[in-house]
């Protein structure tokens, strides 16, 4: 069965920078669309990146474009999100998500706190 599992997550200091990442197993990595979200306290899910498979193509919100960059390794069959010049706002718990046949996997998520 899809599972995904995310680690990386933690208190970093505003500016500073994390790597999350999601190793997936159970269905054929290189061929699926992965994505990252995110949802903070008291705030609905939000999408923060998606790479394609094959060809690699991204895309962010543009309140994260330029911070955070999400690649893939298909030989690891993981996914990365790098982060970079964090904000307190970027505090949430951070998921990989991938979908099949119409269903949505989800991880357990990553805690990433952002605070001096």
């Amino acid at each position: 069965q899809v599972q995904l599992v995310e680690s990386g997550g933690g208190l970093v200091q505003p500016g500073g920078s994390l790597r999350l990442s999601c190793a997936a197993s159970g269905f054929t990595f290189s061929s699926y669309t992965m994505r990252w979200y995110r949802q903070a306290p008291g705030k609905e899910r939000e999408m923060v990146a998606i790479i394609t498979s094959p060809g690699g193509y991204t895309n962010y919100p543009d309140s994260m474009k330029g911070r955070f960059t999400i690649s893939r390794d298909n030989a690891k069959n993981t996914v990365y999100l790098q982060m970079n010049s964090l904000k307190p706002e970027d505090t949430a718990v951070y998921y990989c998500n991938t979908i099949d046949n119409g269903h949505n996997y989800w991880g357990q998520g990553t805690q990433v706190t952002v605070s001096s």
